[in-house]
């Protein structure tokens, strides 16, 4: 980043920002879809049941958790990587 200029700086951390917000709303709406298809049967009612009710938060809970999981992997892995670049020069 050191070697970009500050408009392009600024244009990099918009691109940045953009791909977060897109990531964000791409595991939002999976949380959704799954937990919906998953836990909301009853659609006789307006409301949601308790037994629907209790299945939506543990399934929301389930997905978060396996997603930062998946999330830290990731870094971890990344942060190997780039230690062994850094150790191959």
């Amino acid at each position: 980043m050191d070697q970009l200029n500050y408009k392009e700086q600024q244009e990099f951390q918009k691109i940045v920002e953009q791909k977060q917000m897109n990531d964000f709303m791409r595991l939002y709406t999976n949380l959704v879809d799954r937990c919906f298809n998953d836990c909301v049967n009853d659609f006789t009612s307006d409301k949601l049941t308790s037994r629907e009710e209790t299945c939506l938060s543990r399934c929301a809970e389930k997905f978060l958790k396996h997603s930062e999981r998946v999330g830290s992997q990731f870094q971890e892995q990344n942060q190997k990587l780039m230690d062994q670049m850094r150790g191959s020069k």
